[in-house]
C-alpha cells in the first residue's frame, strides 16, 4: 500500500512537471512571436529600434530583448510600442498575423460598420438558421427595474408560454439562492452555472419567456449563446426610474451606503448600451404605465413574428 501511494505521488510530480515544461514552452513561444511582430511592423514602418524606443519611452534594451524573443512582455509596455507603431496592441498578440490574414481585415471592416451592416453580415455568414434556432423563445434583456420579470410574466399569459427566470434556474440546480452562488463562487463560477442553466433551457424547451439578469451580456460567449437562440428585446429606462423601480420592489442596496450610486448606474448602462442594442429590438418603458408597456411589448413581439 505504502509502494503503491509512492508511485502515484511519483507519477503526479512527473505529470506536473510534464505540464511546466509545456506552459513554459508554449510561454517562449508567445514571446517569440510577439517579438517577431513588433520587428516585422518597426521594419515596415521604416524606423530604427532607436527611433522606436525615443518614441514609445521604452528602453532600448528592453526593445532588443522583445524582439530577440526573450523579453519577458509588460502589456503596458507593449501597450506603448503598439501605440507608437499605429497598431492595435491585439496585431502583436492575436493568432492571425495582421499583415496576412483576411480575418484581421474583416475584423477592421466590422468595426467600423453600422448596426445594420453587422447584422446582415452576421446573417450571411451564420450557418444556423434563426428562425429555427430562436423557435418560440423570447428573452428580455436590460438593467434591473427595466420591468424584465414584470412584463415577462404578464407577456407569458399574452403568449400563452411559461415564464422563467434565468437566476431561479441557477439556485435550482445549485440548490442555493444567487447571491450565495456569487459569495461561494464567485464571478467566474455564477457565469458558468448561468451558461449552463441557459443551455439546459434551450436544449428542454422551444417555447418560453426568460427574463435574465443584466450583466449576462458582459459574458461575450453566453450573450452570443443568448442571441442565437432567442428573440431579444432590451427593456431600457432612465436611470432615476431604474433606480425608482429597484427601490419600489424594496430593495434598498443600490442606495444604501453609497453616494455615488446614481453616477454609478449611469456608467453601467452607458457601458453596456452598445451591448444591449444587440437585441433584435428595443422597448424604452420611461414614463410609461404598466399597461402602455405591455402593449407595446406586445407590438414588438408581433413584429419579431414570435406570435
Amino acid at each position: 500500500m505504502v509502494l503503491d501511494r509512492g508511485k502515484e505521488r511519483h507519477s503526479q510530480s512527473s505529470r506536473l512537471k510534464e505540464r511546466r515544461l509545456q506552459v513554459q514552452e508554449s510561454a517562449d513561444k508567445f514571446v517569440a512571436l510577439v517579438g517577431e511582430r513588433v520587428r516585422k511592423a518597426r521594419e515596415r514602418r521604416g524606423i530604427s529600434r532607436r527611433v522606436l524606443a525615443e518614441l514609445s519611452q521604452v528602453s532600448l534594451r528592453y526593445l532588443a530583448q522583445l524582439e530577440g524573443g526573450k523579453g519577458n512582455i509588460s502589456i503596458a509596455l507593449l501597450g506603448r510600442v503598439s501605440l507608437a507603431l499605429d497598431h492595435r496592441i491585439e496585431w502583436l498578440v492575436g493568432a492571425d498575423d495582421p499583415w496576412s490574414s483576411e480575418v484581421v481585415r474583416f475584423s477592421e471592416f466590422f468595426r467600423t460598420a453600422t448596426l445594420e451592416q453587422r447584422r446582415n453580415v452576421m446573417r450571411l455568414l451564420d450557418p444556423g438558421d434563426p428562425a429555427r434556432l430562436r423557435e418560440k423563445r423570447l428573452c428580455l434583456i436590460g438593467l434591473r427595474g427595466a420591468g424584465k420579470s414584470t412584463l415577462g410574466k404578464i407577456m407569458s399569459k399574452e403568449l400563452s408560454l411559461p415564464f422563467l427566470e434565468l437566476n431561479r434556474e441557477i439556485e435550482e440546480v445549485s440548490g442555493i439562492s444567487a447571491n450565495e452562488v456569487m459569495a461561494l463562487y464567485g464571478q467566474d463560477g455564477y457565469r458558468r452555472l448561468e451558461r449552463q442553466a441557459l443551455e439546459r433551457i434551450v436544449a428542454t424547451t422551444s417555447e418560453t419567456v426568460l427574463a435574465v439578469a443584466g450583466g449576462i451580456v458582459a459574458e461575450p460567449e453566453t450573450f452570443s449563446y443568448l442571441l442565437r437562440h432567442f428573440h431579444t428585446v432590451w427593456l431600457k429606462a432612465r436611470p432615476e426610474e431604474h433606480m425608482q423601480r429597484v427601490r419600489k420592489q424594496g430593495d434598498l442596496r443600490p442606495m444604501k451606503g453609497n453616494p455615488k450610486a446614481m453616477e454609478e448606474l449611469r456608467s453601467i448602462l452607458t457601458s453596456r448600451e452598445s451591448l444591449y442594442a444587440q437585441a433584435e429590438a428595443v422597448l424604452d418603458t420611461s414614463g410609461r404605465t404598466l399597461k402602455q408597456s405591455t402593449k407595446d411589448l406586445v407590438d414588438v413581439v408581433r413584429k419579431l413574428e414570435v406570435i
